[in-house]
């Protein structure tokens, strides 16, 4: 297998499948940043006199070429090449000859890889808010559309007080409000820069790390060069916290929809092609896109655990452990990016059953109304809440189902509004722009 750090000594066969294993499967998806890297590290060698002007020219042509393979689908990782930091440097050293090898001056797999997972998890994290915009949307939406549809609201799965199909969809739209709070955490963690840092302690070239952080688009650097590799599995770490608060409000959401789908409460329906039959009773119509997907988001918010056990109490500097943490955090990042498509498909085609609540058995859900009603007229609280109870208790209790609820967020008063500005405003606290325009830069 052809590497970077190569010698005369060529490792085992087992020992080099062991501790590959799918760290190149996992490479092809970090191709594209990886020559984003290396178009801005080597216009820094060439304006700290690392890299001629000549050289410079002829190695931004190779990686602009190589990119184009990349987004085109035309780039592969060969047979016997370890990396896609050894595939990139291989295929330019063969377009432009030694100009190629002067690339990885200044910098160590350590820090390419480094700056490689924080550009990537930084469009991750982007094209994950703009599927929780796409979900936000959809559930103020439906908020809207079903404000005056009441439902039951329940406590320890009791029915408890009247609720409404608007303060259910709103609720998870406020939901992912403060999910997107998490990512715009974990986004400013991932949008330091980490290159210069060599193998974690620097170099003795005079590299300028505040022009790679420009060109890049970075907000920042990691300064401390030592931090910088000891934040390799924390970047990861605070990601998959963020995915998980997303895959939590995701994941109740679809037992909601399991739940209500149910005959026992039959308060939604789905067209029969978004539903699965059983193999020996007709009359099934099983939940399994949701069900698939709460299973899916409960494995996702295990991963900050799971990242904390691979990383914890590692000594300081790089350890090839770290690896591990693409082949945990990678597949979940799809799996969320697929669940949140799938959950707009399917709530595009809810059906909403009204009258619900004209049903006999929740008339105990408005003994709050009638207890409210009471104290409005002067009762005091405790008589009221006597005497209502002394009337169910009698079976006497016949409770009008009009209702009055005001207040900033309740059932009268979804305040829509307040909650979309609330995530407009944290969107556009991310800035993506700036990044956005760094790789067109780049590339151009």
């Amino acid at each position: 297998m052809s590497k970077l750090w190569q010698k005369n000594t060529d490792s085992d066969p087992c020992v080099e499948q062991y501790t590959v294993g799918a760290d190149r499967e996992m490479d092809l998806l970090l191709a594209r940043v990886d020559v984003l890297g290396s178009l801005a590290h080597t216009r820094m060698l060439a304006s700290v006199g690392l890299m001629s002007p000549d050289d410079l020219e002829a190695v931004q042509k190779g990686l602009k070429e190589i990119y184009r393979h990349i987004t085109e689908g035309r780039f592969a990782i060969a047979p016997g090449v370890e990396d896609v930091h050894s595939q990139v440097e291989f295929m330019l050293t063969e377009m432009v000859g030694d100009a190629g090898k002067k690339i990885h001056s200044g910098r160590s797999r350590n820090d390419q890889v480094l700056v490689d997972l924080k550009l990537f998890l930084r469009d991750e994290i982007r094209h994950i808010v703009t599927l929780v915009g796409r979900l936000f949307a959809k559930l103020q939406e439906l908020s809207e559309q079903h404000k005056d549809v009441l439902m039951p609201g329940y406590t320890h799965m009791q029915i408890a007080m009247p609720s409404s199909f608007g303060l259910w969809f709103g609720a998870y739209a406020e939901s992912l409000v403060d999910d997107l709070e998490m990512l715009l955490a974990a986004y400013r963690v991932c949008n330091k820069n980490p290159l210069g840092s060599a193998a974690g302690y620097g170099s003795s070239f005079p590299l300028n790390r505040h022009m790679t952080t420009e060109l890049l688009g970075f907000d920042s650097l990691n300064y401390n060069v030592v931090y910088a590799q000891m934040g390799r599995g924390k970047c990861e770490r605070i990601v998959a916290q963020a995915l998980g608060s997303v895959a939590a409000t995701l994941s109740r959401l679809a037992f909601d929809n399991c739940l209500f789908l149910s005959q026992n409460f039959g308060f939604i329906s789905y067209p029969d092609t978004l539903t699965t039959g059983s193999s020996i009773m007709p009359h099934k119509k099983n939940p399994d896109v949701w069900e698939i997907m709460r299973g899916k988001c409960n494995l996702i918010q295990s991963l900050p655990a799971q990242i904390t056990s691979l990383t914890t109490n590692l000594p300081l500097g790089y350890n090839r452990d770290l690896q591990l943490l693409k082949e945990v955090l990678f597949p979940a990042i799809g799996s969320l990016t697929e669940s949140l498509e799938m959950a707009v498909f399917m709530l595009d085609n809810i059906t909403v059953r009204r009258g619900i609540v004209d049903d006999k058995m929740y008339d105990y859900m408005f003994s709050v109304e009638v207890v409210n009603n009471a104290v409005l007229s002067g009762v005091p609280f405790r008589e009221a809440y006597r005497s209502v109870g002394l009337d169910i208790e009698g079976g006497r209790f016949n409770p009008s189902r009009d209702i009055c609820h005001i207040h900033e967020g309740s059932i009268g008063n979804l305040c829509t509004d307040s909650i979309k500005s609330l995530f407009d405003d944290c969107v556009a606290r991310f800035g993506f722009d700036r990044a956005v325009e760094a790789e067109s830069r780049l590339v151009e």
